[in-house]
């Protein structure tokens, strides 16, 4: 993800599902003095484990934790005008949420930015009949993602499945 955002030149970055805080740790070293990321998740309790290294990374300062559902903080930022004011998104938060987390970030992203979306391979299980409604929903997700004009994309096969949104 350094690399991405290295990348992209990214100024502004959100991150849906913060967990313990090493993405947002590993986006904002890569960022420059003044980048910032929105972290959004809803657990105080797993993101109070990664908030001491951002400290010792010095890079606490960069990082804006928001500790409520995340498309709550995503449409507030769209109704204060945010739209098409970040570089980068990362969504890995649960999956059946992904789509509404993809809608808002797409508003939210520019042009020629990107959205990375975690685990869309879900080991394996999206390539079978669905068994469960975090299968479904990504599944669902992956179809309607190869149809979407809005986008170019590719799905890489790292870990448990990496899709890489560029909104055109």
């Amino acid at each position: 993800m350094a690399l991405l955002v290295k990348l992209l030149c990214a100024r502004r970055t959100l991150e849906i599902g913060t967990f313990t805080g090493y993405s947002a740790l590993t986006v904002a070293l890569a960022l420059p003095a003044e980048g910032r990321v929105l972290a959004c998740d809803i657990s105080d309790e797993f993101t109070r484990i990664g908030r001491p290294f951002w400290r010792l990374a010095e890079v606490e300062h960069k990082i804006e934790l928001v500790l409520a559902p995340a498309t709550q903080t995503l449409d507030a930022r769209l109704a204060a005008g945010e739209a098409g004011a970040y570089d980068f998104a990362f969504i890995d938060a649960d999956k059946a949420s992904y789509d509404a987390y993809f809608e808002r970030c797409v508003k939210l992203v520019r042009s020629g930015g990107l959205i990375a979306l975690d685990n869309t391979l879900w080991s394996g299980a999206v390539a079978r009949p669905a068994k469960d409604a975090d299968t479904a929903a990504l599944q669902a997700l992956n179809a309607k993602l190869h149809h979407d004009e809005r986008i170019d994309l590719a799905l890489l096969t790292v870990g448990d499945g990496l899709t890489l949104a560029r909104k055109r």
